[in-house]
């Protein structure tokens, strides 16, 4: 067994233990441990194959943001579980119906693409050109306007993010950095002349 193969092996059993664990464990904060886990066995799967550009990615951006996130919003909200676990049974039935759905789509899926040859071949990998950058030369010249549009629509979705969650709140002081700018000398600062012997 050759070293790839070995780490290969090793991520992927990995991989799909922590996936597995997301879903098993009782503590939900063990939970995002596992699926950070399991992020980064992926990532590592995806050096494996060449693709260090979407492992670089699935880091920061699922790990780095998502993950942590999650962290942090289930360790600050103070959520019951034994309630939210009290209507389990309930939807069991139809939460094993969709399960065998989507078991089956991804058996089928599977099937096709073993018994059908790939439409697309893998580009050649050549010395002088990494993943990255050739990656970095299709956005940036063939697909320049459509990565563009992606990035403008998400810039509106934060600006619509914000501008739904901001609210002004009666009675909290907040910084009014333009009023501060504007100020007159006059409008901070008072000249009092005190008589000998007499206070403010």
């Amino acid at each position: 067994m050759s070293v790839e193969l070995f780490v290969f092996w090793m991520l992927a059993l990995v991989a799909v233990a922590s996936a597995v664990l997301v879903i098993s464990a009782k503590n939900p904060v063990h939970s995002v441990l596992f699926l950070i886990l399991c992020f980064f066995n992926a990532a590592g799967l995806f050096v494996l194959i060449g693709a260090e550009f979407l492992a670089m990615v699935l880091v920061v951006v699922y790990v780095g943001a998502v993950a942590v996130l999650f962290m942090f919003v289930v360790m600050m909200l103070d959520i019951n579980f034994v309630r939210l676990r009290e209507g389990f049974l309930n939807y069991l039935p139809i939460g094993g119906l969709v399960g065998l759905v989507l078991l089956a789509e991804l058996v089928l899926v599977g099937a096709s693409w073993a018994l059908k040859e790939p439409a697309i071949a893998a580009a050649p990998a050549t010395a002088e050109l990494d993943n990255t950058r050739a990656l970095g030369r299709v956005l940036y010249t063939e697909h320049f306007l459509v990565f563009q549009i992606a990035g403008f629509v998400l810039l509106v979705s934060i600006i619509g993010a914000i501008a739904l969650t901001l609210r002004e709140r009666v009675g909290v002081k907040r910084q009014d950095i333009a009023r501060q700018v504007h100020r007159r000398p006059a409008e901070t600062l008072v000249l009092e002349r005190v008589e000998p012997g007499k206070g403010v």
